[in-house]
Formats: C-alpha cells, sequence, structure tokens
C-alpha cells in the first residue's frame, strides 16, 4: 500500500466513528491534575486507556512513578530495527478544572458532543484529542505498512503538564537511555489559525514577577491624611509604568530579548495573526514598535499586569491604602538574560525613588527552540505540504510555554511540533473543543509525516 492509502485509512478513521468513540472514552477520565482526589484516574488513564491503544500498536509499555509521588508517567517503546531511526512522542493526560456548571448549554464538560463543525469537552483541544489523532496515525500507517512503521517509536505520556511539569525533568533524567531519539514529533497548543497547518520548534519562556508596596499596617482616611501620606497604589502603578508604557512597549532594556535574527524575520514574513470570529481583535498600536504582529507574538518579549490590587475594589474606602500588590509575567524568547531580570528591575526602581518596591519572582518556565536551519524542519515541512497543498507557517516557537526545553536540554533532541488545535478553541476554559475539519485534516498530516519518516530510512 501507499502513503495515499495511509491517510485513506487516517480519514477513515474519523469519518466511521472510530476516532469519536476513542476521544470520548478518554475524555470521560477526569483527569485533573489540579486536584489530589484526582491522583486514581491519573493513574487509571494510562493504564487503562493509553497502555492498551499503545500495546494494539505493539508498543511495550511500563508506568514510571514520579519522583514526587504527584502523578505517574508512561513509557512505551516500539522498536523495528537498530539500524532505523527513532521518534520520540509526547503527550499529556492532564487536564485543568472541568469547569462544570460553566459550560454553554450546561454540557457535561466529561462527555463528548459534536455540535456542527465542534466537538465539546475538557482536553478534546489539550490534549487528549491532540495525542488521539497521533495514535490513529500511526495506527493508519502500521496497517498500511502491513504491520509494520518502517521506524522505531518511543512515547511518553505525562499526568502533570497541567501544573507546570513538576516531575518531567527528573524522569527524563533518570530514562534518559530507555528515550533516546533522533527526533521529538509531538503536538500540543494551536495552529497559527484553524485553516493554516503549522509546526513550530519551541516555546517562549514565563516569568511571574511579583511586586508588593507595603508602608503601613491599614487604610487611613483620604480628607485627613490625603497629600501628606504616600499612597502604595499610586507607587506601585508608576513603578509598572517604568517597566511598560500604555502601548504595551517594554521601556526597560534588560527585558528585551536580543534583535529578531534575519532567519526568524524571514520565517515570519509569511505568518499573519488573523483573529477569525469570536476571537478578540487586535489592538493597535500595541506592543513594540516596528515590528510585524507575527514577530511581537513569535519573536518578541512582552510584559503583562495578571493581577493588580489595593484596597476593595467593590467597596472602595475614603481612605489611603496602606498596601498595593501585583503580579506580571515577562513571556520571554531565547537568549533573554531571564537570570538578570529581577536584579535588574530592582537596581532600576531604586534609580527612580521606588525602592519601597518589593520583586520577587516564580514559576519560571524556560525558553527553548529548535535552530530553523535543523534539516528536520525543512522535512516536516515538506511532507506537511505534500499531504495538504499548502505551505505550514513555520513558527520559531509559540506565544506560551510548554516542556520544550527538557526535550532539547535534557535529551539533546530536535524538536517538531505539530499542533492540531486552534486560537479559539478555549482550552483552559469552558466550551473547549475540538475542530472535526482540522481533525480530519490533522490526521492526514500526521499520517504522512510516520509514513515519510518510515521512507527515509530507505532514502538516507
Amino acid at each position: 500500500m501507499t502513503r495515499t492509502d495511509a491517510i485513506a485509512s487516517a480519514r477513515r478513521h474519523l469519518h466511521s466513528g472510530a476516532f469519536l468513540a476513542d476521544l470520548g472514552r478518554r475524555v470521560a477520565f477526569p483527569t485533573e491534575s489540579q486536584h489530589p482526589a484526582r491522583a486514581a484516574v491519573l493513574r487509571a488513564y494510562l493504564e487503562d486507556e493509553i497502555a492498551p491503544a499503545l500495546a494494539a500498536l505493539a508498543f511495550s509499555t511500563r508506568l514510571v512513578e514520579s519522583p514526587t509521588g504527584r502523578a505517574p508517567f508512561l513509557l512505551a517503546d516500539y522498536r523495528e530495527s537498530a539500524g532505523l531511526l527513532t521518534v520520540l512522542i509526547y503527550g499529556h493526560g492532564d487536564v485543568v478544572d472541568g469547569m462544570a456548571g460553566h459550560w454553554r448549554g450546561d454540557r457535561d464538560p466529561w462527555q463528548t458532543t459534536v455540535v456542527g463543525d465542534r466537538v465539546y469537552g475538557r482536553g478534546t483541544a489539550d490534549n487528549k484529542g491532540q495525542h488521539s489523532i497521533n495514535l490513529a496515525a500511526l495506527a493508519a500507517v502500521r496497517a498500511a505498512r502491513g504491520g509494520r512503521l518502517g521506524f522505531n517509536a518511543k512515547f511518553i505520556l505525562e499526568m502533570g503538564e497541567e501544573i507546570g511539569s513538576p516531575d518531567l525533568p527528573a524522569v527524563c533524567a533518570a530514562e534518559r537511555g530507555a528515550l533516546a531519539a533522533d527526533l521529538l514529533l509531538a503536538s500540543d497548543g494551536p495552529r497559527l489559525s484553524a485553516d493554516r497547518p503549522t509546526l513550530f520548534l519551541g516555546c517562549r519562556g514565563g516569568l511571574r514577577i511579583h511586586l508588593k508596596v507595603q508602608l503601613r499596617d491599614g487604610a487611613h482616611h483620604s480628607g485627613n491624611w490625603g497629600g501628606v501620606l504616600a499612597n502604595p497604589a499610586t507607587i506601585l502603578a508608576a513603578a509598572i509604568a517604568s517597566l511598560v508604557d500604555g502601548a504595551g512597549r517594554l521601556l526597560l532594556d534588560e527585558l528585551k530579548p536580543p534583535p529578531l535574527s534575519g532567519p526568524i524575520r524571514a520565517a515570519l514574513a509569511d505568518v499573519e495573526v488573523m483573529p477569525l470570529d469570536g476571537e478578540p481583535a487586535l489592538s493597535a498600536p500595541w506592543g513594540e514598535p516596528g515590528l510585524s504582529a507575527a514577530e511581537r507574538l513569535y519573536g518578541w518579549n512582552t510584559l503583562e499586569v495578571l493581577a493588580l490590587s489595593s484596597g476593595d475594589i467593590d467597596k472602595p474606602a475614603n481612605a489611603i491604602p496602606g498596601s498595593s500588590q501585583a503580579v506580571l509575567q515577562l513571556r520571554f524568547v531565547v537568549g533573554t538574560a531571564i537570570d538578570q531580570v529581577v536584579d535588574a528591575i530592582r537596581s532600576h526602581f531604586c534609580k527612580l525613588g521606588f525602592g519601597m518596591v518589593e520583586v520577587s519572582a516564580t514559576q519560571s518556565f524556560a525558553a527553548s527552540r529548535t535552530d530553523l536551519s535543523n534539516p528536520w524542519v525543512n522535512w516536516a515541512a515538506r511532507s506537511i505540504e505534500t499531504t495538504t497543498g499548502t505551505a505550514p507557517a513555520i513558527l520559531p516557537n509559540i506565544g506560551g510555554s510548554l516542556p520544550n526545553e527538557v526535550f532539547t536540554e535534557v535529551l539533546g533532541l530536535p524538536t517538531i511540533w505539530v499542533p492540531h488545535s486552534y486560537p479559539g478553541c478555549s482550552q483552559h476554559a469552558p466550551d473547549e473543543h475540538l475542530l472535526l475539519s482540522v481533525t480530519e485534516q490533522a490526521l492526514a498530516i500526521m499520517a504522512g509525516l510516520f509514513w515519510d519518516l518510515g521512507d527515509k530510512q530507505v532514502t538516507s
């Protein structure tokens, strides 16, 4: 059989209803990793659902306990020949809170519901639908090749991505030999848009910056003390405004990345950020001047105010508050001197007379990406274009964060991510959904990639 046959088989898996049946079973596991009470469900998802699916594809599987006891991992191995290339596939089976009672039409988050082109359910987009697509594509290629893939394959599925993948680095380091491969090929996050196939090579990092101004205990009457007592909210607002202005432009050089390189500008030249119906319109002007929307989103750093608090906004008193605090987030690309950010902000504040602003940082995600010149990038792009007739958007990294650095730094792998959701999928919110139209194309794309990976053994 041929590449075309494998792709057709993957599409039939959707049209027959088999894919939706698989996805429905998987969504029914309420794998909320933030809730300790779900520990047994996290384990059951691996043991009762994913391990049998991989065993049906001739993978050997084993559970690996997390070093902190939070959530187990499933490792799987499929070996045809020592002389063949090996691909490592990643996914996560945990999801965010189901938010039951907040879904449109009172939909059950633990049940898939098809409405037109949309398949609703918690995990449909992030990440159960995505790794289900990849499993189905593997099955289609194996069937079309008469029970072979033409390459070796390994799989790691974690159950803690939604709590920051706290144990993934340690597990990958301990299992470095078992996870050795030539390439990571994985799916998570959104495409550039629903109608544009996309591949990305890494992710921006994320650093939460905590600011606090504590001047005194309690509040004091603004009529009696206004004009003679410093207001912590006013100080904090001015301090934040010295970091990022009212148009979203970074003002402190230490928060900025290196200038965009020629290859990154070239890769993003044909990437257009165009919101679809139901998605927010882009704000203009906003962000770094002189950059396109794609360059600001995928090639630059942004500082966002996530939360800002002083006094009681619902019942404001006629009083000067005693304290104020804010949480900011710096999304940053590779090359940013992230270890120097906190000290740079403190020094900057002191120079401006804002030394009373306390600065700390938590929850750092590393920025990482595979170089655009890596041969796997062109290989994957050609495969996707052959399947779809459309050149994919090639993003140096997505705007959000994923545990990409574990694979590039701990395992030393080039990373190719092929996402199967889209920006308007409502992941992490009520009404999360997968698009059937994108799913059909994604099944074809992955079947083509896996077929071409098998053919690469013959031509290399």
